[in-house]
């Protein structure tokens, strides 16, 4: 265990690393003031019916769960104006310093990409809520877009190329994973001599996967999360503390 007054083994072990995967979860975006779903005052709490939604069966068979659904997004109740926080910035002196490999994120709120990550070292292995797509082809457009019609009087909008189901370009219960995700999540974790998970339950499969695989190709691991997680035990670190305070100490 490592709390964040002792630091300094970190900021050696990061300092010393030349391929470092990033694996980010929920918790580095808590101080964006994104809401969460399933606590005291989760949306899913305060919200059950909006729940619904996020199962993709529930989405494609019941009109009404989508129509609330878009309703929430337009009245911007699901993601309100967002911005990255100091636990997203603190990451770009590794992107800087040449050596982040690929940050893999189970958010998508491409909160990373506004902080100034290259989107092309990110994996969103569960998609963007930024952008909007159509089941049934291969529509896909920003989500602002789609909301615009929504505001318009449109309260269930239809792919406009083929009268399709659209749908934020997330990853629902029920969806498969993109394979070229994956592949990219994988092949990261074995180029890895270090790898950071920061905000994750690391519960969620097959993504936490990727931690010790990386362990077993013979990365080092630091964890970055408030509570315990079921790969504590094999970490080389654990860092309980604020996101937001802790990584900026720990990435000069």
């Amino acid at each position: 265990m490592t709390d964040p007054e002792g630091l300094p083994e970190v900021i050696e072990m990061i300092d010393g690393a030349r391929k470092i995967v990033v694996l980010t979860g929920a918790g580095i975006s808590t101080d964006s003031g994104l809401p969460d779903f399933r606590g005291p005052k989760g949306l899913w709490t305060l919200n059950p019916e909006a729940e619904k939604a996020s199962n993709i069966n529930n989405y494609i068979n019941e009109p009404d769960v989508r129509i609330l659904n878009w309703k929430l997004r337009a009245d911007g109740q699901l993601w309100a104006n967002v911005a990255p926080n100091d636990g997203h910035r603190a990451l770009l002196p590794l992107q800087e310093r040449g050596v982040l490999h690929t940050l893999i994120t189970q958010n998508v709120d491409e909160l990373h990409q506004m902080a100034g990550i290259a989107p092309e070292r990110v994996v969103e292995i569960h998609g963007t809520t930024r952008k909007a797509g159509c089941l049934d082809c291969d529509h896909l457009t920003t989500m602002e877009a789609v909301l615009e019609r929504v505001r318009g009087g449109e309260d269930d909008p239809k792919c406009p190329d083929c009268g399709g189901i659209m749908k934020s370009a997330t990853i629902s219960f029920g969806q498969a994973l993109v394979a070229e995700d994956l592949r990219r999540a994988q092949e990261a974790a074995d180029a890895a001599d270090l790898l950071i998970a920061i905000g994750s339950s690391l519960t969620v499969n097959p993504i936490a996967s990727v931690v010790p695989r990386a362990v077993r190709g013979g990365a080092k691991l630091i964890i970055v999360n408030a509570e315990e997680t079921p790969f504590d035990m094999i970490a080389d670190a654990v860092v309980r503390g604020s996101i937001s305070e802790v990584l900026p100490r720990m990435i000069k």
